[in-house]
């Protein structure tokens, strides 16, 4: 039997890509990848390190290297970084073998959930509801090219993992809840 197609989490820092990744891999019986994660394993540095030493552009590339590996296998819930869409090839990659959903939320909620992070190297700055506001404004158009948009707000992970499921089936399969 071929592997299921894999089931893709794009969206903005703090909309619970990891954690609802790790609900479906359970549930679905899929391998839980973090794009971030394989991306700190092989530079054996955290992704806020690498921002430092050599840059966003370099980080991007990086990530664009390991997304296109990654996408190569099935049967999985890959969890990418918020700024992923930013490169067509990564979208083309991650939907050339994945149902792309990118879950989403309000400034107020991401910025609530994101505040005291301190790994996060696109929100090392003094007004940070004004970054949020300003890479979501600039992100918008290329979250928009998932399969899916799944508003987080008000949702448990379990609860938007459950969405997932059902328009991932419905889109794969053709299947509507009875």
């Amino acid at each position: 039997m071929q592997k299921r197609r894999n089931i893709v989490l794009t969206g903005f820092m703090g909309t619970g890509k990891t954690s609802v990744g790790k609900i479906l891999a359970k549930k679905l019986g899929f391998k839980f990848v973090d794009v971030d994660d394989i991306i700190e394993k092989k530079e054996g540095m955290k992704i806020s390190d690498i921002f430092k030493k050599f840059g966003e552009n370099r980080f991007r590339e990086i990530e664009a290297e390991m997304i296109k590996l990654i996408a190569k296998k099935r049967g999985q819930v890959i969890s990418t970084g918020g700024g992923a869409v930013l490169r067509d090839e990564n979208m083309d990659a991650l939907k050339s073998t994945g149902v792309v959903f990118c879950l989403t939320a309000s400034e107020d909620t991401i910025f609530e959930r994101v505040k005291n992070s301190n790994n996060r190297p696109l929100l090392q700055f003094e007004d940070l509801k004004g970054k949020i506001r300003e890479l979501l404004r600039k992100r918008m158009d290329k979250y928009m090219n998932a399969h899916f948009l799944i508003n987080t707000e008000g949702l448990t992970p379990e609860e938007v993992a459950e969405k997932i499921i059902e328009e991932y089936e419905r889109f794969v399969y053709g299947k509507n809840k009875s």
